[in-house]
């Protein structure tokens, strides 16, 4: 029970790595606000983690809206009196095409989920962080954009994963003095269900052939990781054992984007 007491908010809770998110830091004693814009797949979330003994709130929001934003994590820290982690994980592929062909409404949705939500969770998140004396951010990138730039079509998903590294990075040092630490978690391919939700349009236009070594994930024979993988290291970001790590990105891709 590394979190009993702490009050944790996870963005994008409803599915993939945010639920995996949210059921493991319950099942390690933290309180959780389950933050989507599903409800039906939070309000299953939040099932599960009762289930098995834990607390969960259900927070319905639109990551890109300020004033739903504002609203969910006052909800939270009204009910719970304080708020100590923060996983920004709510994202969206978007739409994957060349960049004469991206439009400029394309563009923009990308950028308002994945960049602007990052934005927003973390302005409505930070001064409860601070009032509380400190506390933990993990923000859910990828390796798109920070460690391999070989997807084709994927400009704007990578730009904005870039810029998240970035907010890292400039906000460790901001808030640090607050005694709040930030890092970055890196995925590459795991086994959830975003890729059902990107839209490709002529990304063999903007694709460079490459033959892969076989198994283009070494360390699992080619097998995507699972949520759950990326859910044990941001339990480990967010609890004290980490107590002295901030402003890093963890890649988490079984070494494949050492191959690209």
């Amino acid at each position: 029970m590394q979190l009993a007491g702490r009050v944790a908010l996870v963005t994008g809770a409803g599915s993939g790595i945010g639920r995996a998110t949210a059921i493991l830091l319950a099942q390690q004693g933290a309180v959780v606000g389950a933050l989507g814009r599903s409800a039906g797949e939070l309000e299953a979330a939040a099932r599960e983690i009762a289930a098995a003994g834990g607390r969960c709130h259900v927070l319905e929001a639109d990551v890109s809206r300020k004033d739903q934003m504002a609203a969910a994590v006052a909800r939270l820290v009204a009910a719970e009196g304080r708020l100590d982690i923060v996983v920004a994980n709510a994202g969206v592929n978007g739409v994957w095409a060349p960049i004469d062909e991206l439009t400029p409404e394309e563009w923009d949705e990308t950028i308002a989920v994945n960049l602007r939500g990052t934005y927003l969770t973390l302005h409505a998140a930070v001064p409860h962080l601070k009032k509380a004396g400190g506390g933990a951010i993990v923000v859910v990138g990828s390796i798109n954009g920070t460690r391999t730039f070989t997807t084709p079509g994927a400009t704007a998903y990578s730009a904005t994963k870039a810029a998240q590294l970035a907010m890292v990075q400039q906000l460790a040092l901001e808030l640090g003095k607050a005694h709040i630490r930030i890092n970055a978690v890196c995925p590459g391919a795991i086994d959830t269900n975003i890729d059902d939700n990107t839209d490709r349009r002529h990304t063999d236009e903007a694709e460079i052939p490459v033959v892969w070594p076989q198994g283009d994930i070494p360390i699992t024979d080619g097998a995507p990781g699972r949520a759950r993988d990326v859910a044990a290291a941001i339990l480990f970001l967010v609890s004290p054992v980490s107590r002295h790590i901030t402003g890093t990105p963890l890649w988490i891709d079984g070494g494949q984007g050492l191959l690209r």
